[in-house]
Order: C-alpha cells, then sequence, then structure tokens
C-alpha cells in the first residue's frame, strides 16, 4: 500500500469536507470553551504547515497540522481521518509525519489539546501510544473539564 504526504490542500474539495466534517463534529461534542479547533482559513495562516495523507489512488485519509507556537515547542493541530480510513494506521501515520516535520523546524517539545468524551477516545489512545504524556494546559489553553493536554520531547 503506497501513500504520500503532502503539505498542502486547503483548497481541495474533500479536505474542505472533511475539515468541515471535523469541524461540526468537534462543535457539537466540545462546550463553546472546550472547542478549540482552527477554521479553515486560519490553517492557512503563518506559522502553520498543514498536511494531507493521500493512498496510491489519491483518495484523502488523513489530514494534520503543526503549528509554532514558541522557540522549540510545535503544537499538532486539526488532525482528522476520513471514516473510510479508520482503523488503517492512517492516523497514526499522520502522526509520525507531523513529528518528522516538527524536528526538522528545530522542534524540540511537541504538544497537543483533545476532547476527553468517547468521541476523543480513540485519539487518546493513539497519542498516548506514541509517547505523548498528559500535562497542564500550555499557550493560551484553559483547563477544562472537558479538555486533555498532552506534550512529549521530540
Amino acid at each position: 500500500m503506497t501513500w504520500t504526504f503532502a503539505e498542502s490542500g486547503l483548497a481541495d474539495d474533500d479536505v474542505r469536507k472533511l475539515l468541515a466534517m471535523h469541524f461540526a463534529e468537534m462543535r457539537a461534542d466540545s462546550t463553546p470553551e472546550a472547542c478549540h479547533v482552527l477554521p479553515i482559513d486560519e490553517l492557512g495562516a503563518p506559522g502553520i504547515r498543514f498536511f494531507t495523507l493521500r493512498d496510491g489512488a489519491g483518495i484523502l485519509l488523513c489530514v494534520g497540522a503543526l503549528k509554532s507556537i514558541g522557540p522549540g515547542h510545535g503544537e499538532v493541530k486539526s488532525m482528522r481521518t476520513t471514516p473510510g480510513a479508520l482503523g488503517l494506521g492512517a492516523g497514526g501515520a499522520m502522526l509520525r509525519h507531523l513529528t518528522e516535520a516538527a524536528r526538522g523546524m528545530g522542534v524540540t517539545r511537541l504538544s497537543l489539546e483533545t476532547g476527553n468524551s468517547l468521541l476523543f477516545a480513540a485519539a487518546n489512545r493513539l497519542y498516548q501510544r506514541d509517547g505523548f504524556t498528559r500535562c497542564d494546559p500550555f499557550g493560551d489553553y484553559r483547563d477544562t473539564p472537558f479538555t486533555h493536554f498532552y506534550t512529549r520531547e521530540i
């Protein structure tokens, strides 16, 4: 199975559809103070690198973004696997790709914020398997009963 990463795709219809689904689910499952999903136009802002993962036929499998949040510190944002690719390892592949991209930028600490409801259970397991550990809120985030924060040195 051949998978290809690209640093682009925000204008692609399938990417926009996946992100719209992601944003709708995040907003529906999270309280306003715990919903930190970035709108599509903000994913193209300076300091954010956006990636897609596609199979050999060009089918979108997963998206993810990497945001610089300080010297040597990066954040995983908007990582989402398409419903048809769940269970194939696309999320883990994207997380490893984001980690390598972060290392290439000189990042030594990678952090993320995610939810803690059942909707986020698979994501939380993925982050923990990849060596992320729970931490206090970072950056401008505030702790809420609906949020988990993770970090790891890379």
